[in-house]
Order: structure tokens, then C-alpha cells, then sequence
């Protein structure tokens, strides 16, 4: 059933659109908490490092700031992304998405170089309770980052294809609210574990 308030964006703009938008909120509170569970576990363990390294031995700035650059760009071309579709322009929507992922993809290479350092310099995921929980943790969110690569492309390609609607808009927008999740969780990732880790 279509709303006809020309107010509301495309990606609202039916009851089944609204509900799917809800539904993905119910979806990220989860995510939340798978989250907030793998912090509390790596703040119970931080310290528990054996005869391993610690976090101010394996975390570097550069590809910290490249990472970091990197993500929260890409939170800012996805919002363009969404502009644009709000206002029916195919071909710079599009181009704003695939900013988007190449982003994305920049940042998982930048991470999988991260992750063999911390090997070279000793550290695995059976190394301590440490090096244990901090591959947990970073590889849960950049498995998250990962999917997101192949789920954004796939939306891309749905675009093409057939424009942008309400059902394509309601998907592209609701893949924007992932993504933006993710550099969310990067923001504390950032602050908690790598700055705090180097202290």
C-alpha cells in the first residue's frame, strides 16, 4: 500500500518498504549486542597476554589513520549516495556507491595487512587471551566490512539494472544504515582498542 505524501522518501514510501526499515533496526540492536559482547570480552582478557605481545608492541598509527580515513570517508560518499537517489539521479548515486566500496575495500586490504604485522610480530589468534579476543573482535567487524563489499555490489548492480524505485531505494537505504553501523563500531574500535591499546 502506497503512502501519497510526496514528503516521504522513496525508501518509505510503502508500508511493506516501512516495515522492512523496522525490521533492519530490530536487526542492528542485535548486532549491538554480538558487539558489545565481543568488547566486554576483550576488555576482560586485554590484559591476560602471557608471554605474547601486548597492544602498544602490535598497534601502529599509519594504517590505523589510513583505516580510519578510509571508513569514515566512505560513511560520507554513502550519505551522498542517498542524497542523490533521494532526488532520482541514477548515474550519481551509483557512482557514490562504488566510491563507497572501493572505500571499503581499501579498508579490508589495509586491515589484512594489519593482521599479517600482528602474526609477524607474533601474534595469533591461539598466541593469548589477548591476541585471542583482538582477532575476534577485528575480524568479526571486518568480516562485517567484507559482506557489506559483496551486498553493496549487488544493490549496485539492481540499480543499473532497473533504476531507482521504491523497492531498489528501500534497499540501497537500508544497506547505507549497515554501513553506516559499521563505522560506528570502527569509531569505538578506534578509541577503546587501538589508541587506548598504544597508551
Amino acid at each position: 500500500m502506497s503512502k501519497h505524501n510526496n514528503s516521504v522518501p522513496l525508501e518509505y514510501s510503502t508500508e511493506e518498504n516501512d516495515l522492512k526499515i523496522f525490521g533492519f533496526w530490530v536487526f542492528l540492536g542485535a548486532e549491538i549486542v554480538l558487539f558489545a559482547t565481543l568488547f566486554t570480552v576483550y576488555f576482560v582478557l586485554v590484559d591476560r597476554t602471557g608471554s605474547g605481545p601486548i597492544g602498544a608492541d602490535l598497534f601502529e598509527l599509519k594504517p590505523l589513520l589510513i583505516e580510519t580515513f578510509l571508513l569514515l570517508t566512505s560513511s560520507f560518499t554513502i550519505g551522498l549516495g542517498v542524497h542523490a537517489m533521494r532526488l532520482g539521479r541514477v548515474k550519481p548515486m551509483i557512482f557514490f556507491y562504488v566510491i563507497t566500496l572501493l572505500l571499503g575495500a581499501g579498508f579490508v586490504a589495509t586491515e589484512v595487512d594489519e593482521f599479517l604485522h600482528f602474526i609477524h610480530e607474533g601474534a595469533t589468534i591461539q598466541t593469548s587471551a589477548f591476541t585471542s579476543s583482538l582477532f575476534t573482535l577485528l575480524g568479526t567487524h571486518g568480516a562485517h566490512v567484507s559482506f557489506g563489499l559483496l551486498w553493496g555490489t549487488a544493490i549496485i548492480i539492481q540499480v543499473v539494472r532497473h533504476g531507482i524505485n521504491a523497492r531498489t531505494a528501500n534497499k540501497a537505504f537500508i544497506f547505507s544504515l549497515y554501513w553506516h553501523f559499521l563505522d560506528v563500531v570502527w569509531i569505538f574500535l578506534f578509541s577503546f582498542i587501538y589508541l587506548k591499546g598504544m597508551m
